[in-house]
């Protein structure tokens, strides 16, 4: 049977403003490459990140996850999970080279590419450059291409906007593909637990259950005034998500006002030690970009988010670029101990370099980062 597909490109439903969006996800993907270049690892159980006393995961393989290992877990607790697991340090600069290969596979069929870290992106195909039009066969060509290439699975999700793609490329990983079509957002997203959706972590899923709101349906049938109640800034977002709704166009060569990494947590975090761990990646992934774009800054800014939504930013400016990896490290630690030890748990930090050549002085620096770090 032929591969569904949405509506061509010059189809009534794109005329009144739908898209064709995919979002390609890699599947574990710093573990895989792990896997990849060592034979001896593929089918065991790995982890990206350290294996001290005050370790933290990276991420982990499919193998590991199925012992409950995940991203953000202390290494101590992974490795009562699953005692046979096998730990590998981070490699950034092989992830950031891979990363490359792959943005280079979306520009072959469009460039309006949106990356939203190494191991993922959104693509708007509305009009692909190759005149395929059908997104769904264009992401089942990309991730054939991933595969060849590179040696990777990836997942993608094909649907009218980003929120429903980044929610479909999920469903059926590892390695899958699932399309929503125009007309099936809503009735896609009320069957689908409130977890699922980006930016509802653990804690923020116990919030919901305890108002009743457990699926997309539940969430759907309160009212905007409820929601802003309970959720202030995040009130919005979650009653047009819950109707499937989202009007951001994908976009890409932005210009950036700030360059960083954030981590939305599996579990909340409240240790010092634990944070500075999970820190170190943030900087790691954070300098590697920096130096990959060939800009200076001169503003750290930390973010800190906790379980009620509710965060808190620091920030650090000089009187001159920060000219190296050291002193950009010194200075995010410096703004994490300022607010150490934590009033309560956080699911989401976040590290930024802003105040970039160029930028204009009188912008004021952004408190987040321009991309999240997670692996979903």
């Amino acid at each position: 049977m032929a591969a569904p597909t949405l509506p061509d490109a010059d189809s009534d439903d794109t005329a009144a403003g739908l898209r064709k969006i995919i979002h390609v996800d890699m599947d574990a993907f710093y573990a895989s490459v792990e896997q990849r270049d060592d034979p001896a690892l593929r089918g065991k159980p790995v982890a990206v990140g350290g294996d001290g006393p005050r370790g933290v995961l990276t991420t982990c393989s499919y193998e590991a996850r199925k012992f409950g290992c995940r991203s953000a877990m202390p290494s101590v607790t992974a490795k009562r999970l699953c005692p046979g697991l096998i730990f590998r340090r981070p490699r950034f600069a092989v992830y950031t080279a891979v990363s490359r290969q792959i943005r280079e596979i979306f520009l072959d069929y469009t460039p309006h590419v949106e990356p939203l870290s190494l191991d993922e992106a959104f693509l708007d195909v509305t009009e692909d450059l190759k005149g395929i039009g059908s997104a769904t066969r264009i992401a089942e060509l990309i991730r054939a291409r991933i595969k060849a290439e590179t040696g990777l699975t990836a997942s993608a999700g094909v649907s009218y906007n980003k929120f429903l793609a980044k929610l479909a490329s999920d469903q059926n990983k590892p390695d899958g593909l699932c399309l929503i079509r125009p007309g099936e957002g809503a009735a896609f997203v009320a069957a689908l637990p409130v977890r699922r959706f980006f930016g509802v972590g653990p804690r923020g899923a116990e919030k919901m259950a305890a108002l009743g709101i457990e699926t997309g349906a539940d969430l759907a049938a309160r009212d905007i005034a409820f929601l802003r109640r309970h959720f202030g800034s995040q009130a919005d977002y979650f009653y047009r998500a819950a109707r499937g709704i989202d009007l951001r166009r994908v976009k890409a060569n932005r210009a950036r006002k700030s360059l960083g990494a954030e981590r939305t947590f599996d579990k909340d975090i409240s240790s010092g030690s634990a944070l500075r761990e999970v820190l170190e990646t943030i900087i790691a992934i954070t300098w590697e970009r920096i130096e990959k774009s060939e800009t200076q800054g001169r503003t750290v800014t930390l973010k800190l988010k906790h379980a009620d939504f509710t965060g808190l930013t620091r920030a650090r400016s000089l009187p001159r670029p920060v000219t190296s990896r050291t002193e950009f490290a010194a200075l995010g630690h410096a703004l994490l101990d300022e607010v150490l030890p934590l009033a309560q748990p956080v699911r989401l930090m976040g590290l930024t370099l802003s105040q970039l050549e160029g930028e204009d002085e009188a912008s004021p620096a952004p408190a987040g980062g321009d991309a999240q770090l997670s692996l979903l």
